[in-house]
């Protein structure tokens, strides 16, 4: 799952032969949204979600921070503390 020393989990696109493929950590971050980490709800925007841990209860931010690229590039995974989630996140936020 997550070890509690990670705290940011940023995926990378490779490129071989003309082709774009993902990196292991784009499809581990794919597989703990899918399969392990709770979902509590999406910003304003609707770009951005937020995810709770339920083995340690900490939040995790799924973003797609690279604009420029189709569909906002790999996706990142980040820890955010209560306060940043509140913020951001509001209603949503149920620790």
């Amino acid at each position: 799952m997550i070890a509690p020393t990670e705290t940011r989990l940023i995926g990378k696109w490779l490129q071989s032969e003309g082709r774009t493929s993902e990196d292991e950590t784009c499809k581990r971050v794919t597989k703990l949204v899918k399969e392990y980490l709770v979902r509590l709800g999406d910003d304003p925007s609707g770009w951005d979600t937020l995810y709770r841990d339920p083995k340690d209860g900490r939040l995790w931010e799924l973003t797609y921070p690279h604009s420029e690229m189709h569909g906002g590039g790999p996706p990142e995974l980040r820890h955010l503390s209560k306060d940043e989630a509140a913020r951001k996140y509001g209603a949503v936020v149920r620790v």
